[in-house]
């Protein structure tokens, strides 16, 4: 059994039927195909086929955009060619020395130079800022980070990738990738009181883990969507991505335009439902009604248990905030628990503003005065403790946090104990100094009417520069060119540097937090922190075949979480030439192939048990076997063994790998030449 029907196999509650290209045009078509169809450049909107779409619009944040900016320059690339790009300072926002605030001007002067819109920094996080300002029900945005899903909740296609590919979408390209299936999620029923959105995602992540969605786009639909606000929806299409999957979409209806309305924006309203007879590659229906409240455990977004069984368990701290739950109703329902009372004076009750027009709300509406005087501790507006960018937890301490992960060391406290939950249980468990159900406090549930206007703030968003205007790149010392890489020779032979197991994410591969995330524009500094979760020890070892070359085996999932290159380009810079595991995450396995890493899947799991960490692995004659097929024959030198695996990169994907980068592969054909490349794909 491959990987792929091992993922199948876990999967309960659902029913799949079997589709085609002519069923999709029969019959009635349901939103994502109606958005995919509308933007279609290359391919047919059958699941599995190579398919390329016009992009109008993108988005980058501080963490991956710098790298963005620079790739942008090193492609030759003169002026975005979008609808609408924009970069946000959402992320290094600690300014403990010059680094992030070099990076910070030099962000702002490559939005001059590029023409896009700058969000400067405490202006609040990308997600609910770009949905708030720049959301438009119809459109495709791509962007470098994996929560892009969130705008899904608008009626937008809205997928996370790599930035080079969000790099090329700035330059007009389309954006490829294989079709997947849709996965329509019918929901029935209301919401009971004290349970949120957040419960309802991780209901999905309960049944589903964090490999369900993959190869998929999870389509909601149903009567139950009439009680979801957009807000709601957005903190479901957000923590889509923990699911593995390429996006999340909603409908755009009443409840969108009223969104828009509040922000100053009913122009930009277009209602995008399905058809009454639309049909879906697999279905599946959540009775809201029947919910209640759920927490994650440490250390995985899929490992969802009720509260009321982990009830009682003692807390250090209570974290509300981030693009999971950015909403103004995610504060005030914890003002509302809090108010008149103070938490825990064990717990650290620390309140994130996700956005400076949302700190405003809260201080107008006195919000923000209860959880002040309640004891919180207030933090700017950005994604801050959620990226390990300051308010770690003490070690090994229980924190109850509302952000989308909870992998090992992301707090920026190795030995964490970070949990999942809704703003309604980590506001109770603050309260109490436990995890807490909030069912059980002696508390009226009073829910929370979304205002029909809203306080607006645009000036923290400069806008793009005419495209007759000239502006320099404002490149600071930390700011290091693009390392040169070398195209892949006719032959790979070195070791196995490391072996790692199932869901390694990238913040395993690359940590975030305030130590490492400084180095984003200066790989040679960054890669030193490669692998540092897992081995210590891996960058020295590393160095010692950076010329030479090496391998990494990984198991299922390998690269799952966040969109960041530098878990690509960081281990290729120290000389990893493949990868081999048992199957990889969508974004991931697109970086790995844009640096120029050899992704290999094992054609029989069971071979991942046969390799040990220092046996010297070997392919022979690379350049022509990924030329000819899918299938790789991988020899162990030290083992005197063998093993079958195979690639699933496309012919541009092959070229990219063969060329070093898409870097190079541009530079030497051009963006047309490369395009055609996919085209004949």
């Amino acid at each position: 059994m491959n990987c792929e029907q091992c993922i199948l196999s876990k999967k309960n509650n659902q029913t799949s039927e079997s589709t085609s290209l002519q069923r999709y045009t029969a019959m009635g078509k349901n939103v994502t195909q109606k958005l995919i169809e509308s933007h279609l450049s290359v391919g047919n909107m059958a699941p599995g086929e190579d398919i390329g779409l016009k992009i109008d619009q993108t988005l980058t944040q501080d963490a991956t955009g710098t790298l963005v900016m620079l790739e942008f320059e090193a492609l030759g690339l003169q002026h975005v060619k979008t609808e609408l790009s924009a970069q946000y300072v959402d992320h290094n926002l600690l300014q403990e020395d010059f680094k992030n605030s070099d990076d910070h001007l030099f962000l702002r002067s490559a939005c001059k130079k590029f023409g896009l819109w700058y969000s400067r920094p405490g202006n609040g996080v990308s997600h609910p800022l770009h949905m708030e300002r720049f959301g438009v029900p119809g459109k495709t945005l791509l962007g470098s980070d994996s929560h892009t899903c969130a705008a899904g909740s608008l009626g937008m296609l809205a997928i996370g990738a790599g930035g080079l590919e969000v790099a090329m979408a700035m330059a007009g390209e389309p954006f490829y990738f294989k079709m997947p299936t849709i996965w329509g999620v019918k929901l029935i029923g209301k919401l009971p009181d004290w349970v949120s959105a957040k419960d309802v995602i991780l209901e999905m992540l309960r049944r589903h883990d964090v490999d369900g969605g993959l190869g998929k786009i999870i389509e909601y639909y149903g009567p139950g969507l009439e009680t979801l606000s957009a807000m709601d929806r957005h903190v479901i299409a957000n923590m889509g991505a923990e699911l593995g999957a390429t996006t999340s979409v909603f409908p755009s209806d009443e409840n969108i335009r009223l969104f828009l309305k509040s922000q100053g924006r009913e122009n930009a309203y277009r209602e995008i439902k399905a058809d009454d007879n639309a049909q879906y590659d697999e279905y599946e229906e959540i009775n809201l009604s029947e919910l209640e409240p759920l927490i994650a455990l440490p250390s995985s977004p899929g490992n969802v248990v009720p509260v009321r069984e982990v009830a009682g368990r003692e807390i250090y701290q209570a974290y509300i905030g981030s693009s999971a739950n950015p909403g103004l109703r995610d504060f005030a329902m914890a003002a509302f628990i809090v108010d008149g009372k103070q938490v825990h004076d064990r717990v650290s009750f620390d309140i994130n503003p996700t956005s400076r027009q949302i700190l405003e709300n809260m201080i107008e509406s006195g919000i923000l005065a209860k959880l002040i005087h309640a004891g919180a501790r207030l933090h700017q507006a950005g994604c801050g403790g959620c990226i390990g960018m300051g308010q770690a937890p003490a070690s090994g301490r229980i924190s109850l946090r509302t952000v989308p992960r909870n992998f090992p060391g992301r707090s920026g406290t190795k030995e964490d104990h970070v949990y999942l939950c809704s703003p309604e249980t980590a506001a109770a468990s603050a309260l109490t100094g436990r995890i807490t159900d909030p069912r059980t406090l002696n508390i009226d549930y009073s829910g929370f009417k979304t205002p029909e206007t809203v306080r607006l703030n645009t000036e923290m968003l400069i806008p793009p520069a005419r495209e007759d205007e000239n502006y320099e790149l404002d490149k600071g010392p930390n700011i290091k060119p693009l390392p040169t890489l070398q195209p892949l020779p006719d032959k790979l032979e070195g070791p196995v540097l490391l072996k790692v197991g199932d869901d390694i994410s990238t913040d395993e591969i690359m940590p975030a937090g305030a130590k490492v995330l400084p180095f984003r524009s200066n790989i040679p500094e960054i890669s030193r922190f490669t692998f540092s979760q897992v081995d210590l020890t891996y960058y020295e070892r590393a160095m010692k075949f950076q010329k030479q070359g090496s391998f990494i085996v990984g198991g299922c999932n390998y690269g799952q979480g966040s969109s960041r290159e530098h878990a690509a380009l960081a281990p290729r810079y120290l000389g990893v030439k493949a990868v081999i595991a048992k199957s990889f995450a969508r974004i991931h396995l697109q970086n790995l192939s844009n640096f120029g890493i050899l992704p290999l899947i094992f054609s029989y799991p069971e071979d991942w048990e046969k390799i040990s960490q220092g046996d010297i692995l070997s392919i022979p004659d690379v350049l022509n076997s990924i030329s000819r097929g899918n299938n790789i024959t991988v020899i162990n030198l030290t083992k005197n063994e063998s093993y079958q695996t195979l690639h699933r990169m496309t012919a541009y994907q092959v070229e990219m790998v063969r060329t070093g980068s898409l870097i190079n592969l541009v530079r030497e054909k051009g963006v047309e030449a490369s395009e055609k490349i996919t085209q004949e794909s």
